[in-house]
């Protein structure tokens, strides 16, 4: 809606289209509250919102230009529109929360022409057959499948079958006399598979197939996003990817941890003993509250001592605390416990791993709820935001806003993104995370398939330091071109992004001296993935704000209510948790985020119902198939045999229970 024309009355105001935000938003509308919803920005998702690389390029040199700029505090606009017994509470302007930008280019700065008389030279001489391969890279996993099954139906021969007008012996002729000529042809002239040189010209000209985000998150299968997704049918509006494999990065080595009971025993980097062991314990994980013997004494431990008691060996420790429950050596047992559990409970959901991930990036979910919002009469504006608000100075609440364009707009609420109120925070000491946002020309682990999308925490590399969350992301997850990978660095911060992340990118991929500086060949790095474009900075962490109310941190208003985060932890609960706070204290009597209804529900004014007592049938109907059929919604499956055996249907699947503690005979294990 343009900014110069919006009503001047509404129930709530939210300033700022994060994921928090958009999810109050969203539950707010959909219970009848008129909601405006407004960022100064002129994208959506703030915190959380994801570019394409062009627009990365872009936002880069906007956040460099905003360094040092002064924002100047124009009072005339808002003064008038105050009354007696009114006073005027001041939205910052400054919003950085992003600090230590630093940008590294190291793919080759060649011409884009230079690069295709290059690509001309280095092509085979037939061209279907490469054309093929872009359609597989380029389209999604099932398509890929798909072309695959149908190419090897097409290559299948079929016994007794003749073409007409030829005979059976010409046609075993012709087909002995090609197969000799394609032998030559090989044994004169070898086809040599070149891999096509990306080059930033490349990046910037399909910077369009990129979706880079500022936070990086997965989602847990058993999550509270799942749950709310599903809950209020938001998951309609997006689709998600499984995250294919778990990995772990001990003794300069990456490699794949088991997560199922099946790839537990079909592990070759575990002993028979160790695979019992581990085991054993996940198997007490996964109920650990009933046998409080077991941990009760332990509880004021750490996770990592109380490992050491159940006498598992090193290895085995490794996997759990770093590539199972996610935590650090400075975890307690019994959040230890928890995090295990929560891990073995969210596997066999949706795929053999307990994360999702969104197509085109996490970016995407908070626009999701902002879609719903409007659905439901929310109304949005963009490059708009808030001068001040005009508080009652006896009730000490907001009672209205007055916009960027002078215009007064009466609340009852005022939700409001915490960088535009950091000013009125009472503590002065801050904590950030630390970023790094990789484009490489491989995997860190190359499969047979390079669509996967990868999970690794990779310990502290010196004392002190902190634990690296990486997500490596290929193309068919909508987030990078063809033949590249984008990855995803993220941890405390102990000094800069760059100070705290560069060792890591140095010990795991090639980062060349200077641009387009290939390895030579026997070089021992040469199976490393090449960084072609890096990125790192730092992100406020104001997660720890968090208190009993909204705004306890901050000298603010009683109905002014803040949103925190995005934190350091790999999932969404802290912020689904905050949004859900924060809607009780609006609307206590509400519920959150209600079921939307089926576009066929929807009775129009005028039209008549189907007929006596049949809608009620069919909600009901419809209600009790509804789990079932949204639980795997949206969701892509990961092979032909998923797909056949119908992936919505996930609540048949096992549970983690019976997936740890079923039965294996001494010869399969």
């Amino acid at each position: 809606m343009a900014s110069d024309n919006l009503p001047s009355e509404f129930d709530v105001v939210i300033l700022g289209t994060g994921l928090t935000e958009s999810i109050i938003a969203s539950a707010c509308s959909r219970v009848g509250q008129k909601v405006l919803h407004i960022d100064r920005r002129n994208y959506y998702s703030s915190k959380w919102a994801g570019f394409n690389f062009n627009s990365l390029l872009s936002w880069i040199e906007e956040h460099k230009a905003q360094q040092g700029a002064q924002s100047k505090d124009d009072c005339a606009e808002w003064r008038n529109k105050l009354v007696d017994g009114e006073e005027a509470l001041l939205i910052s302007a400054d919003d950085s929360f992003i600090a230590n930008l630093e940008v590294f280019c190291y793919a080759s700065l060649e011409a884009e022409e230079e690069e295709k008389e290059e690509v001309a030279e280095a092509a085979p001489s037939f061209a279907e057959p490469e054309e093929g391969t872009k359609g597989e890279a380029e389209g999604s996993l099932d398509v890929t499948q798909e072309t695959a099954a149908t190419g090897e139906t097409q290559h299948t021969p079929v016994d007794g079958v003749q073409e007409e007008g030829v005979s059976q012996d010409a046609s075993q002729e012709d087909e002995a006399e090609e197969k000799k000529d394609q032998q030559e042809d090989s044994t004169a002239s070898p086809v040599k598979e070149v891999k096509k040189k990306i080059t930033y010209a490349h990046l910037v000209k399909e910077g369009r197939r990129f979706n880079i985000d500022l936070v990086s998150k997965m989602i847990y299968s058993r999550g509270s996003l799942v749950d709310l997704l599903i809950q209020s049918k938001v998951s309609r509006y997006t689709e998600f990817k499984i995250v294919t494999r778990i990995l772990t990065y001990r003794n300069g080595r990456v490699e794949q941890v088991p997560c199922s009971r099946a790839d537990v025993f079909a592990s070759k980097q575990l002993t028979m003993v160790e695979k019992r062991m581990l085991m054993k314990f996940l198997t007490f994980c996964l109920d650990f509250e009933q046998h409080p013997e077991e941990y009760k004494e332990a509880s004021d431990q750490l996770f990592w001592e109380f490992l050491q008691t159940k006498k598992l060996t090193e290895n085995l420790q490794h996997f759990v605390l770093y590539s199972i429950a996610m935590v650090t050596k400075e975890t307690r047992t019994e959040d230890g416990l928890k995090a295990t559990q929560h891990f073995l409970r969210c596997l066999g959901r949706y795929g053999n791993t307990p994360f999702l991930f969104p197509l085109y990036g996490l970016g995407e979910i908070p626009q999701c709820f902002c879609r719903m919002s409007a659905v439901f009469g929310g109304i949005y504006c963009l490059r708009h935001s808030v001068q001040c608000l005009v508080v009652d100075k006896e009730t000490n609440s907001c009672k209205a806003v007055i916009d960027t364009q002078g215009q007064r707009i009466s609340c009852t609420h005022f939700v409001v993104e915490d960088g535009f109120v950091r000013e009125q925070w009472k503590s002065t000491d801050e904590r950030y995370i630390s970023r790094a946002v990789l484009i490489t020309d491989r995997s860190v682990l190359p499969a047979d398939s390079e669509q996967q999308i990868s999970l690794l925490t990779v310990p502290p590399l010196k004392q002190g330091g902190s634990a690296v969350h990486m997500v490596e992301l290929c193309s068919s997850s909508m987030t990078c071109m063809p033949g590249t990978f984008l990855v995803h660095l993220t941890c405390s911060s102990k000094g800069t992004a760059q100070e705290d992340l560069e060792p890591l990118v140095s010990k795991m991929f090639y980062v060349p001296p200077s641009p387009g500086e290939e390895l030579a060949e026997g070089d021992e790095r040469s199976g490393q993935p090449t960084v072609l474009w890096a990125l790192y900075f730092n992100m406020l962490d104001t997660s720890r704000m968090d208190g009993s109310s909204s705004n306890s941190g901050f000298d603010l208003p009683s109905n002014v209510h803040v949103c925190i985060g995005p934190d350091v932890t790999l999932g969404c609960d802290f912020s689904i948790k905050l949004a859900e706070k924060i809607f009780r204290q609006l609307l206590p009597d509400e519920e959150f985020c209600p079921p939307a209804p089926d576009p066929e529900d929807i009775i129009y004014e005028g039209e008549a119902p189907q007929g006596e007592g049949s809608g009620f049938e069919q909600e009901t109907s419809k209600t009790e198939g509804s789990s079932l059929q949204s639980e795997g919604e949206g969701l892509e499956s990961q092979s032909e045999t998923e797909k056949e055996a119908g992936e919505m249907e996930t609540p048949a699947q096992k549970a983690p229970e019976e997936v740890l503690k079923e039965d294996t005979s001494p010869s399969e294990e």
